[in-house]
């Protein structure tokens, strides 16, 4: 990736969008996915009849034959995927509600969540990043059920994304919803962009990482990779 390359939504862009939209009141401009708008004037009914066309003609142009029984329905299949599964997590109001409760019990050691399964796209090719990734945070007033962290992992992952950027994104959402900075994100990832075309390299994978808070010290962030390498 390039130093200077422009991936993000603009200041002007971020401005349109309210409270509820994925994390755009706690990340700068160069940390949010690159949104126009008007993302969401499109009913998720129309985008997935206007990409069904699109890609028709995709399949059309590389000369496939639609009216055969196996084909002429993968149109349809691959619209529906995009809007509903795959790219789900570009729509804010698919953003889990990951409400914290009072720590009572006054926990105070690290929790550590680690091999949540991710499935992401390379926004460069569109084709998957499969990986893992480990979450972990030291609590001060606040908890959250452990199946929020890893609904929030997907939700980002469910959009084209770069694994830098989605490392950050993860983490901040997960700082907001914690209301403590005492975070860390770890997340190691084929990608088949590497994988299955250019270089075809089946053996290399890519790690990224985020620590804040205590996790910026040594003791915890080596607390938490000792946790995430034991199998």
């Amino acid at each position: 990736m390039k130093p200077n390359e422009t991936l993000y939504n603009t200041m002007e862009n971020r401005e349109n969008f309210n409270d509820e939209d994925p994390g755009f009141d706690h990340l700068s401009a160069s940390q949010q996915t690159p949104l126009r708008a008007d993302a969401f004037e499109l009913s998720d009914e129309d985008k997935i009849t206007k990409i069904e066309g699109h890609f028709t003609e995709i399949m059309h142009t590389l000369g496939l034959d639609l009216t055969d029984d196996s084909l002429k329905g993968t149109p349809h299949r691959v619209a529906k995927m995009f809007v509903k599964e795959v790219f789900s997590g570009l729509n804010p109001k698919n953003r889990p509600h990951a409400r914290s409760f009072s720590n009572h019990y006054n926990y105070n050691q690290m929790l550590v969540e680690r091999n949540i399964t991710l499935f992401s796209y390379c926004e460069h090719h569109f084709v998957p990043i499969v990986g893992k990734a480990h979450v972990a945070y030291i609590p001060n007033e606040h908890v959250v059920g452990l199946s929020k962290l890893n609904r929030i992992v997907q939700y980002y992952a469910k959009r084209p994304q770069v694994q830098e950027r989605l490392t950050i994104q993860i983490a901040h959402e997960l700082k907001k919803a914690l209301k403590t900075e005492n975070v860390a994100v770890l997340i190691e990832a084929d990608h088949l962009c590497v994988m299955s075309r250019g270089v075809n390299d089946v053996s290399s994978s890519t790690i990224t990482s985020e620590y804040s808070g205590l996790f910026q010290e040594a003791q915890f962030r080596n607390e938490f990779l000792h946790y995430i390498e034991k199998r």
